[in-house]
């Protein structure tokens, strides 16, 4: 049995989501000058957005869309187990695969970057190539593939122990 659930790993990535759109509304710097943002965008040699340094309008939209999805996955985390299971276990591996693809891209295809080259022009696409996009889309692809594991080895439990229950009551008839 896994230490934490995959409720609990899921209630705490929204409560991650919901703390993300507190602080894009109130001081998107913040988040800018997280240790953890700056050490893996220099790494990944990514550019720090600039409009990171005040609230906008854009961090604004940013903030509702993550609180949205926070309050949504927070009350689909209420859903019976049986239900939720089948749910997360839909949602894990698609989520998953956006934020691989999503981090993906913000890697290869930066400037200067192992796809795009030197040469390339600029493109609409360039403001996803960001230190904040890569450390939320990289964060976001390791929670996903660690719910998807945890659900993997709660639905064999599950699967156990409605193998167990069967055999219990056919032993009582």
């Amino acid at each position: 049995m896994a230490i934490i659930t995959s409720s609990g790993i899921i209630r705490a990535l929204s409560l991650f989501h919901l703390s993300l759109s507190y602080f894009l509304i109130t001081s998107p710097s913040t988040i800018v000058n997280q240790s953890l943002v700056f050490i893996l965008g220099a790494s990944m040699q990514l550019p720090t957005p600039p409009a990171f340094s005040v609230p906008s309008p854009s961090t604004a939209l940013a903030a509702l869309i993550l609180a949205l999805l926070g309050l949504s996955d927070l009350t689909a985390c209420s859903l019976p187990e049986e239900i939720s299971s089948y749910y997360w276990g839909s949602q894990a591996p698609i989520r998953c695969t956006f934020f691989f693809a999503l981090t993906g891209y913000a890697y290869a295809f930066k400037p200067k970057g192992p796809i795009r080259g030197i040469s390339a022009q600029a493109s609409p696409w360039d403001n996803l190539n960001t230190s904040v996009v890569f450390t939320w889309g990289f964060l976001e692809m390791i929670s996903w593939f660690w719910v998807f594991i945890t659900l993997r080895e709660e639905r064999r439990e599950l699967a156990v122990r409605k193998a167990e229950r069967k055999r219990a009551e056919e032993n009582m008839l």
